[in-house]
This record gives structure tokens, C-alpha cells and sequence, in this order.
């Protein structure tokens, strides 16, 4: 019997063989694990054209119409999540390819806001640089968040968990998406704001947590950020393109806004002399909301499944 064939792209920690039973598929499918990040078409369709099936980290490595027509042995494409923007999924279902997700947790990057939020808040980048090569004995003013306002811009599985503990910090939560309703607000502990613009103008902490698309790209612009306090902090961990990044870039370096914390980036990896890397007050990470542990299993023990499940005729969490 000939075995099919498996890429794993994108695997930057080298960490999914270990994360899941390969050796389940090892009679039907030879996988590979490739470490790198491939950009190019061409470079892609040189190191995976002869895939039948291949696994994707989230939004990593875009699938438009343009590649499937290229990849014609490819017949089964897995995401990790159950959502994936950059894949063509009409595309996908024009050349044959079937679409599946595997299981995804809210808990990790709703924690992952928290670090940056109280990382942004505490100063705790600047005092542990300072700590480490004997600098300054308390160089910053940490700002409270007990009796501040936090500002949601979404309240969805992850939005409700940054909400919660957020009203366990004392904070007052408030939270606006064009479909938030006062009562699903409630339910999570929140209020509803009057509007998106008064949650910018009053809040302390301004956080995003909406699923990016036509309507919420760039829905953070240059308004809402002059809109903020001085004081305030903007955190972004869902996607970059929600938030106006050469705006963003311009706030922090007039002082629009206090600082902000970003896990996402419109380019990732981000390049090497991107500005953000380098901009006062900004704390970023590279996208590491989803990475722990307990996700990395269920991304790749996922994706072993969901390739048994489509060898046995029967696929499962099929996207599309």
C-alpha cells in the first residue's frame, strides 16, 4: 500500500511531533515536520507539492484560490482552531480539498491579555531590565487597576474570561461589538457601552477580543486612538489588522495613548526592522496566545485524529 504523504508547516519550536501519537498514521502516512516559515508560492509548491494532506498553524501560511491550483495531489487541509480566515475555503472546495479544524481553547489567550495587560501596567519589562543589570531601584509608576475601568471591544468565549477576571481585579468592565446586547453584557459580569467611541473616551484599559473581517478591519483607527486618555493602555491579542498599526505606531510615539501591548502583527515573524519592534511604551510578543501546552495537544492530537477520521471516509470538523 502506498503511504500518503503529511506536511506539518510551521513548526518554529519543533514541538508537534511530540505533542501527538504520529506513529498512529505511521502505516498509511509518512509525515514530515517542516521548522521554518515558507512565504513564497513557489517555495511552498516546492516543499509541499507532493503532499496529500497538510497540517497549518492558525494564520501562518495563507491559503488562497492561487495555491490550491497549484497543489493539485492535495486532498485534505487541517487547520489548527475551527476558524481560519486565510483559507480560501470556496477554493478549496472547488479543487477537492477537504477542510478541517481541530480543538481550540479560549483560556490561554484570555491569560495571555492579562500578562500583557499587568506587564504594561507594572512596568514589569522596564524593572526586570533594571533589576538584571543594575539599574534603577524603582523607575516606574505602576497604574491601578482596582477602581479603573476596562474596556472590552468584543465579549465572545475569550472577551467574557478577560471580563471576569477583570471584575475579580475590582475593575469596572465595560464592553461593545456592534451585536452585544445590555443583557448578554450582564451575563459576564459587564455593562454595555453607550457607544464604541464612549469606550474609548472613558476607559482605563482598552482591550480587543472580535473576530477579524470585513467589518472590524481597521476599526481601530487614528479617531479612536486619539479618543483615549493619555493614561490609558490599548492591548490587542486577537488580530493585527483590527487595529490601524501605522496609527498605532504614530500614537505611541506622540503619546497619544500611555502604551500598548500587542501579540499580533499584521507579518509574522515580524521583520527584523519593522518600527514597532522599537517604539516607546509598546510591549509585544510573537503571538503566543495559543502556544501552551495543553493547546499544542489538542492542535496535533486534533489533526491526527481528523486525518484517521478522513482515511476512514468519515471526515470530522470540517470547515466550509
Amino acid at each position: 500500500m502506498t503511504r500518503l504523504r503529511c506536511a506539518v508547516l510551521d513548526d518554529f519550536q519543533d514541538v508537534a511531533r511530540e505533542r501527538a501519537d504520529w506513529a498512529r498514521l505511521a502505516d498509511r502516512v509518512d509525515v514530515r515536520f517542516l521548522h521554518d516559515h515558507i512565504a513564497a508560492h513557489d517555495d511552498i509548491v516546492t516543499a509541499i507539492g507532493d503532499c496529500e494532506i497538510v497540517v497549518v498553524m492558525r494564520e501562518r501560511t495563507p491559503f488562497p484560490a492561487e495555491l490550491f491550483a497549484r497543489l493539485p495531489a492535495l486532498r485534505l487541509l487541517i487547520t489548527s482552531g475551527l476558524r481560519n480566515a486565510s483559507i480560501d475555503l470556496a477554493a478549496a472546495a472547488a479543487h477537492g480539498v477537504t477542510v478541517c479544524g481541530t480543538p481550540s481553547g479560549s483560556a490561554p489567550p484570555a491569560e495571555l491579555t492579562w500578562a500583557l495587560l499587568l506587564g504594561l501596567a507594572r512596568g514589569i519589562v522596564t524593572e526586570h531590565a533594571n533589576l538584571r543589570s543594575g539599574g534603577p531601584w524603582q523607575s516606574t509608576l505602576g497604574a491601578d487597576l482596582h477602581g479603573r475601568r476596562l474596556g472590552l471591544l468584543g465579549l465572545g468565549k475569550i472577551g467574557s474570561r478577560v471580563a471576569r477576571v477583570g471584575a475579580a481585579f475590582g475593575m469596572d468592565v465595560v464592553a461593545w461589538s456592534r451585536s452585544l446586547t445590555a443583557e448578554r453584557a450582564a451575563e459576564e459580569g459587564a455593562s454595555l457601552a453607550a457607544s464604541k467611541e464612549e469606550l474609548f473616551e472613558t476607559s482605563d484599559f482598552v482591550s480587543v477580543h472580535l473576530v477579524l473581517s470585513d467589518r472590524t478591519r481597521g476599526l481601530v483607527g487614528a479617531d479612536e486612538l486619539r479618543r483615549m486618555r493619555r493614561t490609558a493602555y490599548l492591548v490587542n491579542t486577537s488580530r493585527a489588522a483590527i487595529v490601524d498599526q501605522p496609527a498605532l505606531l504614530r500614537a505611541l510615539r506622540e503619546g497619544w495613548i500611555a502604551g500598548a501591548g500587542s501579540d499580533v502583527f499584521e507579518t509574522e515573524p515580524l521583520a527584523p526592522d519593522d518600527p514597532l519592534r522599537t517604539a516607546p511604551n509598546f510591549l509585544g510578543l510573537p503571538h503566543l496566545g495559543y502556544v501552551t501546552r495543553a493547546n499544542y495537544d489538542g492542535y496535533f492530537q486534533g489533526a491526527v485524529e481528523d486525518i484517521e477520521a478522513y482515511l476512514a471516509g468519515a471526515p470530522v470538523r470540517t470547515l466550509g
